[in-house]
């Protein structure tokens, strides 16, 4: 069992240290072991996909604009349509992790989280939603990797600003 700090009868909390069971259970070498040539050719690959995934990323952007276009029109809330665009923010932010746009993960998170509380869309709905795929754009376009920088910091904090109203 794990190393464990214990305390006297004086109500002071007690810490318990588990054991690393993970490491136990990973291989160095063998059948099942963890093949780091393996795991250094994939990262390779998936950076190499860097550029693809701006191209990917630009297509679902414009899908989703056509999307917020068509949910302006929509006269029954356009709850398929809101299916759609958390289908795209929903895949916008699994991608962009694996491709240093940790902002768009964020947004992307954000969006989904927005649109899954939604039943319909009314037109304060669909202007968070706009303002949600415009900054998306304006990440994608000023090629905003990572968190952004303190320029991330920013377009984050006046995002939250303009929520807030």
């Amino acid at each position: 069992m794990g190393d464990e700090d214990k305390t006297g009868a004086d109500g002071q909390a007690t810490v318990i240290r588990p054991p690393n069971v993970l490491k136990a259970k990973v291989s160095a070498g063998g059948p099942g072991a963890v093949d780091l040539a393996a795991l250094e050719k994939a990262q390779a690959v998936i950076a190499d996909m860097g550029d693809s995934y701006l191209e990917w990323v630009e297509e679902d952007l414009a899908k989703i604009g056509r999307l917020l276009e068509g949910l302006k029109a929509a006269k029954d809330g356009g709850k398929d349509l809101l299916d759609r665009m958390f289908q795209i923010s929903h895949d916008i932010k699994g991608h962009g992790g694996s491709f240093d746009y940790q902002l768009m993960t964020t947004l992307g998170h954000d969006l989904c989280h927005l649109i899954e509380k939604m039943d319909t869309a009314g037109p304060h709905e669909i202007e968070v939603i706009a303002l949600y795929i415009g900054t998306m754009k304006l990440v994608i376009s000023k090629r905003m990797q990572g968190s952004g920088g303190e320029q991330g910091k920013q377009l984050l904090a006046g995002l939250e600003q303009v929520l807030a109203k």
